[in-house]
C-alpha cells in the first residue's frame, strides 16, 4: 500500500486535525505527519501547497489527496475494514453515522465558546444558554449511544468507532473547562480521555510552542 500522509494543525488547537490522526492511530495504520502551525503569515500558503482546500487536515495516499475530517475518517474505514472503524450493525452503523455527521455540522456554540486547548484543566468559565443547550444535548447522544449500543465495550458503539473520533475533541474541551457529566456519558468521557494515541496527542499538544492569544485568553480568564 502507497505511503499515507496526514496534514495536521497544532496539536493543542486543532480539533479537526485531531479526529482522522485519531482513527489512523486507532486502525493501527503507519502514516507519516506534517504539522502545520495555524495563524501564522504563512500557514495557509503551507496548507496550499498539500490541498486547494487551504485547509487541514489533508491525508495524501499516492496520488489521492482526501480533505475535511469525517471524509478522511470514511476512507481511512475503507482501507483497514479490519479495524471496524464503523458498527458492524446496520441499525447501529446509521446511527453513528448520523451522530458523526451531527458533530462535524453542529454545535456551534461550543465551538465558539470553548475553543480546544489542551494545555488547560479545569478552566470553569460562565456558560451561555446556548452552550448549555449544546452539552446537553451531546451529553444525551453519549447517554443513548451508550445505553442502546455500547454493550462489550466502553466507547459509544462498544469498540472504536468514527463516532469517538468525531467527539474525542470535545472531550478535550470537556476536561479543559471543567464540564461535569454523569452517568454513562461521564464514564465514557474518562474512557475516550484515556486512550493512549489521544494522551500522546495532549502531551505533544502541551509541548507545542505556538500560542493563540484569542484562543488562550478563553482559558486564562477562568
Amino acid at each position: 500500500m502507497d505511503a499515507l500522509t496526514l496534514v495536521i494543525g497544532n496539536k493543542n488547537y486543532s480539533s479537526w486535525s485531531l479526529r482522522p490522526w485519531l482513527a489512523l492511530r486507532m486502525a493501527n495504520l503507519p502514516f507519516e505527519e506534517i504539522r502545520v502551525p495555524l495563524n501564522t503569515p504563512t500557514s495557509r500558503e503551507e496548507i496550499l501547497r498539500h490541498s486547494s482546500a487551504g485547509k487541514v487536515p489533508i491525508l495524501k495516499h499516492g496520488a489521492l489527496t482526501v480533505w475535511e475530517s469525517l471524509a478522511i475518517c470514511e476512507y481511512v474505514a475503507e482501507i483497514a475494514p479490519a479495524a471496524r472503524l464503523w458498527p458492524e450493525d446496520r441499525a447501529a452503523r446509521a446511527h453513528a453515522r448520523s451522530v458523526s455527521a451531527e458533530m462535524h455540522a453542529g454545535f456551534s456554540a461550543l465551538r465558539h465558546a470553548l475553543p480546544m486547548n489542551v494545555r488547560v484543566r479545569g478552566a470553569r468559565i460562565p456558560l451561555p444558554p446556548e452552550v448549555q443547550v449544546d452539552l446537553a444535548r451531546i451529553a444525551a447522544i453519549w447517554e443513548k449511544c451508550r445505553s442502546r449500543y455500547g454493550a462489550g465495550g466502553s466507547m459509544l458503539y462498544g469498540h472504536f468507532t468514527i463516532a469517538d473520533a468525531m467527539f474525542a475533541p470535545v472531550v478535550t474541551r470537556f476536561m479543559t473547562y471543567g464540564v461535569t457529566l454523569e452517568g454513562r456519558a461521564n464514564d465514557y468521557l474518562n474512557a475516550v480521555w484515556a486512550l493512549p494515541p489521544l494522551q500522546e496527542w495532549i502531551k505533544a499538544g502541551a509541548k507545542e510552542t505556538e500560542r493563540m492569544p484569542e484562543t488562550d485568553a478563553i482559558a486564562e480568564s477562568a
